[in-house]
């Protein structure tokens, strides 16, 4: 796991203060956080396949989804802010029946209210497997 030292503070509040759900669930496993990047991977298996065997677009999406919330968690004041996703897209480029996948989340909008991330996820052979936006709304608590 690489936490940058700018956020390494940030890092271990999110850890004392997260709740399991969706993330436990999927087995996603967050292995590298920065200021304005996110990286996690996910395994392929009965948690996360739909009925024909392979990746469940849904499951990348989930993944997507959760390196762009937890990045710009980083970047807010959660005491007074609350990052909420707003709108998120997905295109699907290859199917995955095994293994892992890697999403690696780079900000590219960072405003006072709002954050647009872009997410790649690749497989083990590092092959795109989706690429995905996704906005973030920042909203006072």
């Amino acid at each position: 796991m690489k936490i940058a030292p700018e956020v390494l503070a940030r890092w271990e509040q999110f850890k004392s203060e997260k709740q399991d759900g969706l993330m436990e669930t999927l087995s996603i496993s967050v292995t590298e956080v920065g200021s304005g990047s996110v990286k996690a991977s996910m395994p392929v298996g009965d948690a996360t396949r739909q009925p024909f065997g392979f990746l469940h677009g849904g499951a990348s999406v989930a993944l997507a989804e959760t390196t762009a919330s937890l990045g710009s968690w980083m970047l807010i004041e959660p005491e007074s802010q609350k990052a909420v996703g707003l709108e998120i897209n997905a295109n699907h480029l290859r199917a995955v029946a095994d293994g892992k996948v890697h999403a690696e989340a780079a900000i590219l909008h960072q405003g006072k209210r709002m954050h647009v991330w872009q997410i790649m996820i690749h497989d083990d052979r590092q092959r795109p497997v989706c690429v995905s936006r996704c906005t973030v709304a920042i909203i006072d608590r």
